[in-house]
């Protein structure tokens, strides 16, 4: 692997059998990533929680918690990504490890040749996975700002009564004039007509006693 061209990466191993551990993680340093190694399920939910690795390769059976225990937790909790380790090659072992969303699988005994194809394979979807998420939560706040400038030209339009493309032009060229993004004018323009709706009814509760 040419480590100048692609970034080492946060690889947490999780598997009950030392001996595995430490051949796993002496591959994957050799080919340039950072490994850190966990023996339980727990204690791969302590080192998650001070730290998110970029992949976890995670041993379906574990005394206590086993891997797919904590690939529902990682799944319902977290954004790790993460890979099973099985003694088992059968195809309901693997069907079960894409129904937990595992980006990857591998059967025991893992060999240098088996490990490093499967797990960049492993790790490109979990790097189009990532990828996925950032642009829906892009998408979202997209949407979200412009359900806010549209309400705000909605109220410019009946506050001074014009046509939607002027209301929208002086919403645009106040924002630029302020070096503000137009959606941030709209999201304040909106809070102080709340804030005026606000006192306009509590000054009618007074004249009201």
């Amino acid at each position: 692997m040419n480590t100048s061209t692609r970034p080492a990466r946060l690889i947490l191993i999780v598997d009950d059998e030392q001996l595995l551990l430490d051949y796993l993680g002496e591959v994957l340093r050799h080919a340039g990533h950072e490994v850190v190694q966990a023996t339980s399920a727990e204690q791969a939910l302590e080192l998650i929680s001070q730290r998110e690795p970029d992949l976890a390769l995670l041993d379906i059976h574990m005394p206590g918690m086993s891997g797919m225990e904590l690939a529902k937790q990682l799944h319902s909790s977290t954004s790790v990504p993460f890979m099973f380790l099985s003694g088992r090659g059968d195809s309901d072992a693997s069907k079960q490890a894409a129904a937990y969303g595992a980006v990857g699988f591998l059967v025991k005994p893992v060999d240098e040749k088996q490990l490093m194809p499967a797990f960049e394979a492993g790790l490109a979807r979990a790097d189009e996975i990532r990828q996925l998420r950032r642009t829906e939560l892009n998408l979202n706040a997209a949407l979200a700002a412009g359900r806010e400038t549209s309400l705000a030209v909605g109220l410019l339009m009946c506050k001074f009564q014009t046509d939607r493309n002027t209301a929208f032009e002086v919403l645009r060229d106040h924002a630029r004039s302020s070096r503000r993004k137009v959606n941030e004018v709209a999201d304040q323009l909106l809070g102080a007509e709340e804030i005026l709706n606000s006192l306009h009814a509590a000054f009618n509760g007074r004249l009201k006693k």
